[in-house]
């Protein structure tokens, strides 16, 4: 079985300065209970079909699998409302890999940063440019984001 383990940061906006396009990202969820989430997505010109269990901690079963860009594109108009879109960018910091999100649409004005681990009590280095962790806050999930968008959040308050 496939393990994920991540923790998820905000991003200060004034330290972190992208310095590459970053993929292009829309994603959608044609399953988004906490129990299992089944997200569409494509990344630049490739699709894939993701499934992920319900979170124990910050570790959760995850299955991801290429699929052609066409069938993406139709899984999209499937999915519930609303697809994300956002640039991901890829930074090695001291042989981390950290995945940075800026989003656009309804979620702009939200960066988030998420660095995978092998286990949850590994330990890494922050970059300057990490904020608060959130990787308890349901929120900053990606599939409440598609249900729950970021530019919403105030308006609610």
């Amino acid at each position: 079985m496939a393990k994920e383990i991540e923790r998820k940061f905000l991003v200060n906006r004034d330290l972190f300065k992208p310095t590459s396009e970053g993929d292009y990202i829309a994603q959608g969820y044609l399953s988004s209970t906490p129990e299992r989430t089944v997200r569409v997505r494509i990344k630049n010109n490739r699709g894939y079909l993701t499934v992920k269990g319900k979170n124990t901690g910050i570790s959760r079963s995850e299955f991801e699998y290429a699929i052609p860009v066409s069938d993406a594109k139709e899984l999209l108009e499937l999915c519930e409302p609303s697809i994300i879109i956002k640039r991901r960018y890829n930074i090695n910091v001291n042989g981390s890999k950290w995945e940075v999100d800026i989003f656009e649409g309804d979620n702009e004005g939200l960066i988030v940063a998420e660095i995978e681990l092998a286990s949850e009590d590994e330990s890494f280095s922050k970059p300057d440019w990490i904020g608060e962790e959130v990787s308890f806050d349901v929120r900053y999930y990606n599939s409440h984001l598609s249900k729950q968008p970021f530019k919403s959040w105030s308006l609610q308050s």
